[in-house]
């Protein structure tokens, strides 16, 4: 059986970037939506993280909002991607679940 040739031209014209949908559903970088997508996508990100740290130290978001000083619901929020965190904040929800920050 004979192996089929690549039309590379047109396989160009159809291929498209992550950034080209980005762009597409979420505006060009510089744009006020694209930032705004930016930011969501970076607080679902944290989120994800502190979620996953808190799970992997069998604490539950009671556990880790008594260790901060916070309410449950803040770190739900938070492990939800649905508020914005102060970096105050941020900084004393990793060092309870004993993370660094490292700035690069």
């Amino acid at each position: 059986m004979e192996r089929p040739k690549l039309n590379l031209e047109k396989l160009k014209k159809e291929t498209h970037s992550a950034n080209d949908y980005l762009n597409k559903e979420h505006g060009k970088i510089g744009t006020p939506e694209r930032a705004e997508f930016s930011a969501k996508a970076l607080s679902y990100y944290y989120g994800e993280l502190i979620k996953e740290s808190r799970k992997e130290q069998k604490l539950t978001q009671k556990d880790l909002a008594q260790k901060v000083g916070k309410e449950r619901e803040y770190i739900a929020k938070i492990e939800q991607g649905k508020t914005d965190m102060q970096i105050s904040n941020f900084v004393q929800i990793i060092n309870a679940l004993g993370l660094s920050l490292q700035i690069a």
